[in-house]
């Protein structure tokens, strides 16, 4: 399937497989950007963007990989059911997270007109929360589902942080300065 796609410049189809070998209805086309490592026994690394949502229709096994009849979601335009708020949320928590993982932050403006979708793509989110983002059909709800993700990345990076503090220190917390009086 692979060969194929960069033989035509085809994009494929992404399902999520639960833990029960079962495949969600809703998934994402994808296309292959970049092969980054080709390996002797043919595998490949490679870098694909996701596209756009699809609903899979029908499920059936092709010769060598599986595959079946989908219907293209219509994304619609984040202006459509704009929440400002969630919005702002997510891309000021997305910026805050750049700026303490990377140690600055993005371009101002950078941000300004992207979707959750294009915010989402630039940050390893769990799973199930990626799935989550691609099966609603709201922007404005996928943008506050995004602001919670990304905030309690935020918050994880803070107790990492906390974390390497202590343990920088042997454990010891300091009470006080030089200057306090005992």
């Amino acid at each position: 399937m692979v060969s194929h796609c960069l033989e035509s410049g085809e994009p494929f189809g992404i399902v999520l497989r639960d833990d029960d070998g079962s495949a969600r209805r809703i998934g994402c086309e994808a296309r292959i950007e970049e092969v980054i490592e080709r390996f002797e026994d043919g595998r490949l690394n490679i870098i694909v963007a996701g596209e756009r949502p699809f609903k899979v229709l029908e499920r059936f096994e092709a010769p060598g990989f599986p595959a079946g009849e989908i219907e293209p979601i219509e994304v619609g335009s984040p202006a459509e059911d704009d929440d400002v708020d969630a919005a702002e949320l997510a891309r000021t928590s997305f910026a805050e997270l750049v700026s303490r993982v990377a140690g600055e932050p993005p371009e101002p403006g950078e941000l300004a007109g992207e979707d959750s979708y294009a915010i989402a793509s630039r940050v390893e989110l769990p799973t199930e929360t990626k799935q989550r983002l691609l099966e609603l059909r709201s922007e404005a709800e996928r943008m506050r589902v995004l602001g919670r993700a990304l905030r309690a990345l935020l918050d994880a990076v803070s107790r990492s942080e906390e974390i390497a503090e202590r343990a920088r220190m042997n454990g010891k917390v300091i009470v006080g300065g030089p200057d306090a009086v005992g």
